[in-house]
């Protein structure tokens, strides 16, 4: 990604600087080819120059679709297509296609990787040389390099599990090959490192209060602390913390030297309060919040009678629980003062993918669609689930009923009369995530054409957002009859030169979050609930800067202060002191918050994997149903049926396999080759 970090280099000869491509054993000799080291590090101002051109080895954190750096959406069941090319890796690998020969281009981010380790090794070697930098200006100036160290580890640790940790060196080509034979870190050890790397930048980084709105897109305490926050989450879940799930993907697989396995197989209740201690630093900086929108005192969005109204946080008083939800992500909010994003940035990629989401008659692509698991996870409005409904907020299956009279309006969200029951009552987050049939897109931006602005969108056979829409795209439609659209403005268009359509456009820049407050806040609740008794561990205190014990207990009250935050701003109730009680039952109630809240937001493939639920559910054809829009909503055609719920009938549904190698991605086999002491992760050959 060009952008990251907003980039700005202060010398000629940095910024026109083109390094080639290589892996963490060649030596990064172009710059000292062009301007010699001890040039780089004679003045704060090449030096800076030589940090900020470090992130752009970092890839736009907003590919988690297609020509993705990660597994991603594609790989998650949050989504699927049609589509089975190289753009969309996260395909591929879920049938079987991607093995340690052909990791794709994209994610074969190894080797940028430890690119920007060995710049990051090589500041920290040099920093003490350049002359005109106060000790301040030293301190966080290694503050930025260590967390952008620890960030290269995170990508390298979220693609393929334990690192190839290398320390303070700076590699040469000097050394003999057994120099650089080294064995992987186990996953603990990785975990530990880079946890420690952001611990020592969170010690000297600004706090975003502190930092200018115009360079937002570096990173800060908060992020530092929010990255600890989310490994040590991870450390604690189950496929990494002793659960079925290590034992199923990683039970036989351990390092050579010393017999440790790589990851571990016996459960250690520990974790979770470390990783609660490490969310709740982030809270307790007092400085970030759910970003909420005013209610509207003329067109309010109608609350469920059970909805406390006190004022948000203490309920959901004063709030649109729509807008403060969609504007976040749809291009309508400031991604610089939005104080929910603990880490965000403008990507292009998501811009550019929310055009998958419009049928082709409409100028898009057409063919991201959301199984029926994903649309029936959303709660009523009264926060019941679809299959506990109230009389007061009644769910009806039955597709073919509808809401009728004249339709209703849900603050600024229009429902049409002829919208099916299904999509009424339910809570503002679907009306904000998902494209259901018969919902209405504005598309306001293409007014000039009443063919392409204000319409209902159905997604059967014999509609223009249907197959019919698709001419000669065989593949580019919804193979589900639910479209993603939480990133969709109502301004959105695609259709600029369609029919009368002159000047249609997207809504920017669209923000893609790295880190938010809500997620902190889960991770918070989720780990809580998970502790056993008491524990005292160490955390961050972010007023001291130092290393400070706390007493962590699976308190209910607390629990339910910082879920119900998350309830109230999407206008729901909060949790009830029955479903805290019992663990089992809120765990279930935390996931299928994180399913809702975080939906399309890249963490679903790593949740499903951590959580050990994967491998029984991922390939399971009773997660990959919608409607049949191979058929018509009508019977003109004689091809009624599109109001039944039928498994997709895709390829890349009757292919999808889960295997418990599938939970990492194979290392290449060409880097494999380099360093023989490596061992590849288990499943995959070398």
């Amino acid at each position: 990604m060009k952008s990251i970090f907003k980039i700005l280099i202060a010398v000629a000869a940095i910024s026109s600087m083109a390094l080639s491509s290589c892996n963490f054993l060649d030596v990064d000799s172009y710059f000292e080819d062009t301007f010699r080291q001890d040039s780089i590090f004679s003045s704060m101002q090449n030096a800076e120059g030589y940090l900020w051109n470090t992130p752009k080895d970092f890839p736009d954190p907003g590919a988690i679709w297609g020509n993705s750096w990660n597994l991603g959406q594609m790989a998650s069941d949050e989504i699927t297509t049609r589509w089975r090319t190289g753009e969309f890796p996260g395909v591929l690998f879920t049938v079987g296609e991607i093995n340690e020969r052909n990791v794709p281009t994209s994610m074969n981010i190894w080797y940028r990787m430890y690119r920007v380790i060995r710049r990051c090794n090589t500041m920290l070697a040099n920093v003490d040389d350049v002359s005109d930098m106060s000790t301040n200006e030293r301190q966080r100036y290694m503050g930025y390099v260590h967390f952008l160290r620890g960030y290269a580890y995170y990508h390298l640790l979220m693609n393929w599990g334990p690192c190839l940790i290398i320390g303070d060196e700076v590699l040469s080509n000097s050394e003999s090959a057994e120099f650089y034979n080294k064995e992987r870190s186990t996953y603990d050890e990785s975990v530990d490192y880079i946890c420690n790397e952001f611990a020592s930048a969170a010690q000297v980084l600004p706090t975003a209060a502190q930092q200018s709105i115009s360079i937002s897109d570096r990173p800060t305490k908060g992020a530092a602390l929010a990255l600890i926050a989310r490994l040590r989450l991870y450390q604690a879940s189950p496929l990494f913390n002793g659960g079925d799930a290590a034992r199923r993907s990683f039970g036989t697989w351990t390092r050579k030297s010393d017999g440790a396995y790589y990851v571990n197989q016996e459960y250690e209740p520990r974790r979770w309060a470390v990783a609660a201690a490490a969310a709740k630093a982030v809270i307790n900086m007092n400085y970030y919040q759910l970003h909420t929108v005013d209610a509207d005192p003329q067109n309010p969005y109608p609350l469920a009678s059970n909805v406390p109204t006190d004022p948000f946080p203490e309920g959901a008083g004063g709030i649109d629980p729509l807008h403060s939800y969609h504007d976040m992500f749809n291009g309508e909010g400031i991604i610089q003062t939005n104080k929910e994003f603990i880490w965000a940035m403008a990507s292009s990629n998501v811009t550019n993918y929310t055009r998958h989401s419009f049928p082709v008659y409409f100028g898009g692509w057409g063919g991201m669609a959301v199984p029926q698991r994903v649309v029936d996870s959303y709660l009523m409005a009264d926060g019941r689930t679809i299959h506990d409904a109230s009389a007061e907020y009644p769910y009806d299956p039955v597709l073919t009923n509808t809401i009728g009279g004249s339709g209703k309006t849900l603050g600024s969200y229009i429902l049409k009369p002829n919208v099916p029951k299904m999509y009424d009552n339910r809570e503002a987050r679907f009306y904000a995530c998902i494209g259901f049939p018969g919902s209405y897109w504005a598309m306001n931006s293409a007014s000039q054409d009443p063919s392409y602005t204000k319409r209902q969108f159905w997604f059967s056979y014999d509609d223009v957002s249907g197959i019919t829409g698709t001419g000669n795209n065989i593949n580019d439609y919804n193979v589900s009859g639910y479209s993603p659209i939480k990133y969709i403005h109502p301004d959105d268009s695609w259709a600029n030169g369609k029919g009368n359509v002159k000047s249609a456009f997207v809504t920017g820049p669209k923000p893609f979050p790295i880190l938010r407050y809500a997620e902190v806040l889960l991770e918070y609740v989720e780990a809580l609930n998970n502790v056993e008794g008491t524990e005292t561990v160490e955390t961050i205190d972010i007023v001291g800067n130092e290393t400070i014990e706390i007493t962590v207990t699976r308190d209910m009250a607390e629990m339910a202060r910082y879920f119900n935050m998350i309830r109230y701003r999407a206008g729901l109730p909060g949790v009830t002191e029955a479903q805290l009680t019992s663990r089992e039952e809120f765990q279930k109630i935390i996931m299928n918050e994180r399913q809702v809240e975080l939906f399309n937001e890249g963490y679903r493939f790593f949740d499903t994997r951590r959580w050990g639920i994967y491998l029984d559910e991922d390939a399971n054809s009773s997660n990959w149903k919608g409607l049949n829009v191979e058929r018509d909503r009508t019977n003109s055609n004689n091809n009624e049926g599109f109001f039944e719920i039928v498994t997709i009938n895709t390829q890349n549904i009757r292919d999808r396999v889960a295997l418990p190698k599938m939970v990492l991605l194979p290392i290449p086999h060409n880097e494999l080759l380099k360093v023989p002491a490596i061992d590849q992760n288990p499943g995959w050959d070398r």
